[in-house]
């Protein structure tokens, strides 16, 4: 449902305020309602105007309830989807502060221990614990009995707000005080410290901090953290990754105590709606976490960082699709507030518009690691001698390496020798990838899993070929050539149950004295292991398979990233890059550590072909069960759409996902603003015919 909608106020509920939680009568059933704005008068009569039913004890910041309005705007949604995102987690399950019952001794019953009071054994031991603990959980004690002691006046039992504390899994190293900086990195401090002083108003400037894989991008953090805290105002920092936030987490901790919080996803329920209340009272004034920290509500916002800024994990994949750079970076404007961003591997984009503060080396001037290309044609064993050899000297030295391949499971897809059937995925158009500890094949757009194929289906041969190779085969062949008590092999990818599985691999790797950590892209995302001499990089070309503008970009970030996490300690380090394309533009780049090069190269490129950030780019996808009706849409869409200055794309097929065929438009436009205008009008007219239909339509703005 879009729009708002006007209720009637009673006079008992004269409290309410732009944020306030409502419990409304909404279309014959009772709905949560988020105040938005307040008049004096309304369109419709006053009699034909509903009441709130109550005021709920939650609310949200004006300031997100601004921010929810932009979204549904900026990404062509809806203000209750929107709105959605901002709200206090459980707030639509109605979700509760923890109350407990608490005992505690009164005057009567510490005389009681001293005089001849009647007392059993068991109430006086219960009177002694109270006594020497001081407040205690009734549960601990015994209620019944508490409750006995309570009627002769020698307890006191009372309900108590209890905290849920989220678990914290530590992971890398955390220093309280605060190290020396470097020459570079006090003068990419220096302005960011003078834009915190001056925060509060509008237009406050934004900066990248373009630092190579550990010149200490971190402390440059912690710094304008403590700068914005020190102000008197509340930061955020917003890390790519639910597995980066255990490290974040304990290097802010440790500077800063339990003035940090932290939100994901993957926290329990009742752990984050407590957190998120001691953001919005002001108990915590920093906030850790991955894109949707973005909404958290503090008060007097500061700064915002955001941590290797590069991430495409930072687009959020739901309806509104939003980017959590983009708004943090209308956040930080709309409040004032210094927005600091930071990587190794900026995006053009981000090079282009903001104020670059550089740190071009690392910490202690450690050189970068040597970067080796090896060419895999004619190669079909997912190592190459090379990278084998280097792998068995580093377990006779006893060091440690981080193995990259973005691709997990076993094999890519199976096939029939016979008839060359491919066993694809049921409800979309993909092949099935072999996970063979787990014997199933399994499709990694929906989900689906089916038991590994014993025969074909179509011819009944039982000679089923595998090919290609993802980490689960990589960590087996390391197991069997390299793995022993003293040289274990890790995995880390999406195949790990829990945030908490992920944790702890990487704290058994950081612990184990020697090893190989082995996992997709998220090995190479932010850790810093300072004993780390190897990285190598398995089918590093993969990326640029993709037809997408931004392949090359993604490439030439994966070998950076992996690369930057090695030879951070005294070992140095080294780096080996598998690529069946020895000579592409973006290997060629990371292999020399040229990013300014790299950057250079892809701006003019992107300039020539009118891609981001020389224009924008919005994505309309159109999906049904019969094909006939998403085409049917999307032509319809396609007739409606004609802002000036744009290039309309489609319509255009893409493969059948979840069960679902799907057609796209896509527009490409010079002015984002009126863009996004005429796609938003467009859709509104032909959504809902498209609905009764059974046709979705869902908008992407700068879709990754």
């Amino acid at each position: 449902m879009r729009g708002t909608f006007d209720y009637r106020l009673r006079l008992d509920q004269g409290e309410v305020a732009v944020g306030s939680l409502l419990r409304i009568p909404f279309g014959g059933r009772r709905a949560l309602g988020v105040v938005v704005g307040l008049a004096e008068h309304s369109d419709v009569a006053p009699d034909r105007l509903a009441e709130p039913e109550a005021v709920l004890p939650s609310s949200i910041p004006p300031e997100l309830v601004a921010l929810a309005g932009w979204m549904a705007e900026e990404y062509c949604s809806t203000s209750a989807r929107a709105l959605g995102l901002v709200l206090a987690p459980g707030a639509t399950a109605g979700t509760q502060a923890r109350r407990i019952l608490v005992a505690e001794l009164t005057e009567a019953g510490r005389g009681a221990l001293g005089n001849r009071t009647r007392l059993t054994e068991r109430q006086r031991a219960t009177l002694q614990r109270l006594d020497q603990n001081g407040t205690t959980v009734a549960a601990e004690l015994g209620t019944p009995g508490l409750r006995r002691l309570e009627a002769r006046g020698l307890v006191a039992l009372a309900p108590q707000i209890r905290r849920r504390r989220p678990v914290h899994h530590a992971v890398g190293s955390a220093t309280v005080t605060p190290p020396p900086l470097t020459a570079d990195q006090q003068r990419a401090l220096d302005p960011v410290l003078a834009a915190v002083g001056a925060a509060g108003e509008r237009g406050t400037p934004g900066f990248l901090l373009h630092g190579v894989t550990g010149s200490g991008k971190t402390e440059v953090y912690l710094r304008a953290v403590a700068a914005t805290l020190a102000a008197g105002r509340s930061a955020i920092v917003l890390v790519p990754e639910i597995a980066l936030t255990p490290q974040a987490l304990g290097r802010f901790q440790a500077r800063f105590g339990d003035v940090v919080a932290v939100l994901h996803s993957a926290m329990a329920p009742g752990e984050r709606h407590d957190e998120w209340l001691r953001l919005r009272s002001g108990e915590a004034r920093v906030c850790v976490g991955p894109r949707s920290a973005v909404f958290a509500p503090v008060s007097d916002l500061g700064l915002i960082v955001v941590d290797e800024e590069h991430e495409s994990s930072y687009k959020h994949e739901g309806d509104p699709r939003y980017d959590a750079r983009g708004v943090a970076e209308r956040r930080t404007r709309q409040e004032g507030a210094v927005l600091l961003i930071g990587s190794a591997t900026p995006r053009p984009e981000s090079v282009l518009a903001m104020t670059r503060l550089n740190l071009p080396s690392r910490i202690d001037h450690r050189p970068m690691p040597a970067v080796e290309v090896l060419d895999m044609r004619g190669r079909h064993h997912p190592l190459h001698p090379q990278s084998r050899m280097a792998l068995a000297d580093l377990q006779r030295g006893g060091g440690k390496a981080i193995v990259l391949l973005n691709r997990r499971g076993w094999s890519n897809f199976l096939s029939c020798h016979a008839c060359g059937h491919v066993w694809v995925c049921p409800h979309c158009d993909v092949a099935l990838v072999l996970h063979r500890s787990a014997s199933f094949v399994a499709c990694h757009h929906c989900g689906h899993r089916e038991p590994v194929p014993g025969r074909c289906s179509s011819c009944a041969s039982v000679s089923v070929a595998r090919h290609g190779a993802g980490t689960e085969r990589v960590e087996h062949e390391l197991r069997e050539a390299l793995g022993d008590a003293d040289f274990p092999v890790f995995r880390l990818d999406g195949d790990a149950a829990t945030f908490s599985d992920r944790a702890e691999t990487l704290q058994r790797f950081e612990s184990a004295r020697s090893g190989v950590l082995v996992g997709t892209q998220m090995v190479a995302k932010g850790h810093d292991f300072p004993d780390v001499s190897l990285g190598v990089v398995i089918d590093a070309d993969q990326t640029l398979r993709f037809p997408d503008f931004r392949a090359e970009e993604r490439t030439f970030a994966l070998v950076t990233q992996l690369a930057g996490r090695t030879g951070r300690g005294e070992l140095g380090g080294r780096v080996l890059v598998q690529t069946l394309a020895p000579d592409a533009r973006s290997i060629g780049f990371a292999s020399r550590h040229d990013s300014d090069g790299f950057i250079a190269d892809e701006l003019r490129r992107r300039e020539a072909l009118r891609y981001p950030p020389y224009a924008s780019l919005i994505r309309v996808v159109c999906s049904a069960v019969e094909e006939a009706g998403a085409r049917s849409a999307a032509t319809a869409l396609r007739a409606q759409i004609a802002p000036p200055d744009a290039a309309v794309l489609g319509p255009a097929p893409l493969f059948r996902l979840r069960g679902r065929s799907r057609w796209q438009v896509v527009v490409k436009a010079t002015h984002r603003a009126t863009a996004i205008s005429a796609v938003g009008e467009a859709v509104d007219r032909i959504a809902p015919p498209a609905a009764k239909r059974g046709v979705n339509v869902s908008v992407d703005v700068d879709p990754q």
